[in-house]
């Protein structure tokens, strides 16, 4: 109990000197020791290091996740050191709208069709932007929050010490130079009082004796072997925060490498987008022109957001023609493929609805219109106009 008592005192000593001397330093009243350069620049550089990382990491996660009630969210579950819950997002949520869209008009239909492709496109943009959001929290956000949480603060710890210990240095300084005030002014004084009224004289001498004997509280031979080992201490610990701020290189090297990552991830995810819309735009583009461009604008605008073109289907045949082996169909029983040419949209429940380039089976059916072929798809099944088909081998 007594150790512990007076290395209270003594951890209680250290720091009101060290609040003396931060006090007169800033008014100017004590002399500071100042860091070399090459060590200021390492300690400006490493803030601007925080600062930047930060403010990168924060506008990165805005453009991760654009919610601010979802970042704070998820900020919380990773606080509370549990598993953020699994959310469809925007581009999912869309496409499970559109999906469920088009199996209310119909599969069969032109629009309902282009709904359900449409709706499973923007689940694979979901998708796509799920991987990339993943793939940067690991290889960018990570790697910068660990510096931050880590390095940095490793970093701070040790400045913060280092500028205790040069509190310490000058606050051993300024006792050095107490001390030998001390032992020049007790040189002065003798050993009686001086000459002269006794009263004034003596006052004079007593008031001398008290400021020497404050000023010899610590003899100069101990001020200066606490003003060395103070020394030695700043030394070292200016060189372990040196060594700590020359490793900011090292962090700059990773984040960069981090960087490249973050810009290859990037540029998958847009170059995978960008195949998935291609593929919709050629899938769309087999509907006909009715169907898939917009009326209020020309027809050579539709393909200007895209620079690679849809295939556009070529038919042989015309509505009102029928093909050569499709006519020979009507007088056969059994069933044959054929592929359709055109859109059709089924005007009644006994037809059926038609896509094009699609391959359905038709037969013909004793007592049909000639103009008409039985036509199947799964276990869809009506009838079909025999003009929008092309018989297949």
């Amino acid at each position: 109990m007594e150790f512990s008592v007076r290395r209270l005192a003594a951890d209680a000593g250290t720091l009101f000197s060290r609040a003396v001397q931060f006090t007169e330093e800033k008014l100017g009243q004590a002399e500071k020791t100042e860091l070399d350069a090459h060590l200021e620049n390492l300690l400006v550089r490493a803030e601007a290091t925080k600062h930047w990382t930060e403010k990168i990491m924060r506008q990165t996660e805005v453009v991760l996740q654009p919610n601010p009630n979802v970042r704070m969210e998820e900020f919380l579950y990773e606080k509370l050191d549990r598993k953020v819950p699994t959310r469809a997002n925007n581009h999912e949520l869309l496409g499970e709208g559109m999906i469920d869209a088009g199996h209310e008009f119909g599969p069969g239909t032109a629009y309902g069709s282009a709904l359900i492709k449409c709706g499973e496109t923007e689940k694979q943009l979901g998708s796509a932007e799920k991987e990339f959001i993943h793939s940067a929290a690991i290889n960018f956000l990570t790697p910068f929050r660990n510096f931050i949480d880590g390095d940095f603060k490793t970093i701070s710890k040790e400045r913060k010490l280092l500028q205790n210990k040069r509190l310490d240095l000058d606050a051993a300084k300024t006792r050095v130079k107490k001390a030998r005030v001390a032992d020049a002014r007790s040189a002065e004084l003798s050993s009686a009082p001086p000459p002269g009224e006794e009263y004034v004289a003596q006052f004079s001498y007593f008031i001398s004796f008290l400021h020497v004997r404050w000023l010899k509280a610590v003899s100069v031979p101990q001020a200066e072997t606490e003003l060395r080992i103070t020394q030695s201490e700043f030394d070292r610990q200016a060189e372990i925060t040196r060594l700590l701020l020359e490793g900011v290189s090292s962090s700059h090297a990773h984040h960069l490498r981090c960087l490249n990552d973050f810009v290859d991830a990037q540029a998958s995810y847009y170059a995978q987008c960008y195949q998935y819309m291609v593929n919709l735009q050629k899938q769309l583009g087999s509907f006909p022109t009715t169907f898939c461009s917009n009326n209020n604008a020309p027809s050579a605008s539709s393909s200007a957001s895209i620079s690679v073109a849809a295939p556009t289907l070529t038919p042989t045949l015309t509505p009102g023609q029928a093909s050569p082996s499709l006519s020979e169909l009507r007088s056969s029983s059994g069933p044959r493929r054929a592929r359709v040419l055109y859109d059709y949209d089924a005007a009644s429940s006994s037809e059926l609805s038609l896509l094009a380039d699609e391959v359905i089976t038709v037969s013909s059916v004793p007592g049909m219109d000639s103009d008409w072929l039985m036509g199947e798809r799964g276990h869809q099944k009506g009838k079909v106009p025999i003009t929008y088909l092309e018989l297949l081998n």
